[in-house]
């Protein structure tokens, strides 16, 4: 993609639906009894990839462009397929689904692309292992991973060193399946989509803090899920909106669960001309307008407790941090290095590019701002997230820029190039 200067952006636009809630949407209605109907749904690349993996097991899916009509076939009514699972690039269709399997009375085995296969999934394997799953994979900790399915799981009191929803999810969808009240403690709060999600399926759940307590199940529910506009789609919109002279856009109806929000509590620390309007709740999660003017930002410091509910947004966080006056920092954010990309290198090196001053620490970054960035050829390492952040700097930079493999937007925002084209003036 070759993206030029422009004077302004401007306008209302919605953005696409919430990837994390439905991935977790499709896999609750397939473990279902009944028939649920998922509404504005996410048709990216990691969705259908967990779609595909559930149709593989049997599970009946009929798909519109807006619309899935699941027949779940139970928790315990899976069949077992007789070729390796693909999950592609999709980490949360691996890790989710693991739990899933290993509740299951045959074997299964996961694999996935180059970059997947390089994502530690030791995480995973480890409170698995001591549900009584039995797990191997390549050195312990990467795809392939190989499931022999038990039904004799036990339930465990797991304290995580991770905040990651992944691996809570995982433990979460074990547990439904073992013996007894299964706990999962982790260090600061993540995204809570999962929790919600067992509550409306039926699941007997708890919420205590940073601890959750799920019992084994012998049935969920089939019901109807209206999946919101997700906000890590919508953080680049935002950014671009505040760092771009002139600008105003509106985005409509934006997922602002507190879990997922913490990137517009930063945006407001650096002084962001930004308006929550219109909240409401849509399937239990909390949605609003988001309305967005051109700032003059502040630099700030962002610490491990702020990371979990924001850290997709931290690649177009920085982007932002460019734009501000100061030095702001960003710690704790180690778990970037093990996304896609290695996220805080390429953010350090491909905006030091285009003539942005960051420094890259061992779990963070130092940006000093305000810095005039210049147009050149970027590198997304095929990371979609990458690749919008790398776009939307590309607007502000004097010149043009080359964003290469700019298509893997695809993995989570496929038409996020014509939506931005609709506000570009």
């Amino acid at each position: 993609m070759i993206i030029n200067k422009v004077n302004k952006l401007e306008g209302t636009i919605t953005v696409p639906a919430d990837k994390s809630i439905t991935h977790r949407a499709i896999m609750f209605a397939s473990l279902a009894d009944g028939i649920s109907y998922i509404n504005n749904y996410l048709p990216s690349e990691d969705c259908l990839t967990t779609l595909n993996i559930f149709r593989q097991m049997g599970v009946d899916i009929e798909q519109t462009e807006t619309q899935l009509k699941i027949k779940g076939s139970g928790l315990f009514g899976l069949k077992k397929f007789n070729k390796p699972f693909n999950a592609n690039n999709s980490g949360t269709t691996t890790r989710l689904i693991s739990g899933i399997l290993a509740g299951q009375n045959f074997s299964s085995e996961i694999t996935g692309d180059e970059s997947l296969s390089l994502r530690p999934m030791k995480r995973i394997i480890t409170p698995l292992r001591q549900m009584g799953a039995e797990i191997s994979a390549k050195d312990d900790n990467y795809l392939p991973i190989k499931i022999n399915g038990s039904k004799i799981l036990k339930a465990i009191n797991y304290k995580s060193s991770i905040a990651s929803a992944q691996v809570k999810s995982c433990v979460l969808f074990a547990g439904l399946y073992a013996d007894g009240q299964t706990f999962y403690t982790e260090p600061e709060k993540s995204r809570n989509h999962t929790e919600t999600m067992l509550k409306a399926f039926g699941a007997d759940i708890s919420v205590d803090k940073l601890t959750v307590a799920v019992k084994k199940c012998e049935k969920l529910y089939a019901r109807e899920v209206i999946v919101p506009a997700d906000i890590s789609s919508a953080a680049f919109f935002i950014v671009a909106g505040l760092i771009i002279k002139n600008s105003h856009i509106i985005i409509k109806q934006v997922n602002i669960n507190k879990t997922r929000s913490g990137i517009l509590t930063v945006l407001k620390n650096m002084g962001a001309d930004l308006t929550v309007s219109n909240i409401n709740e849509v399937s239990g999660e909390a949605v609003a307008d988001i309305e967005i003017k051109s700032s003059n930002l502040h630099s700030t410091n962002i610490d491990g407790s702020l990371i979990p509910s924001l850290v997709d947004e931290i690649p177009i966080i920085a982007l932002c941090a460019t734009q501000a006056e100061g030095v702001t920092t960003i710690s704790g954010a180690g778990e970037l290095r093990l996304k896609e990309s290695d996220r805080l290198k390429l953010i350090a090196t491909q905006l030091n590019k285009m003539g942005a001053n960051i420094t890259e620490t061992k779990d963070g970054l130092i940006i000093n701002g305000k810095t005039e960035l210049k147009g050149c050829s970027v590198s997304t390492a095929k990371d979609h997230r990458m690749a919008m952040m790398l776009s939307i700097a590309a607007l502000c930079a004097d010149g043009q820029t080359t964003v290469e493999d700019s298509d893997c937007v695809n993995i989570s925002f496929s038409n996020f190039y014509d939506v931005l084209k609709q506000i570009c003036k």
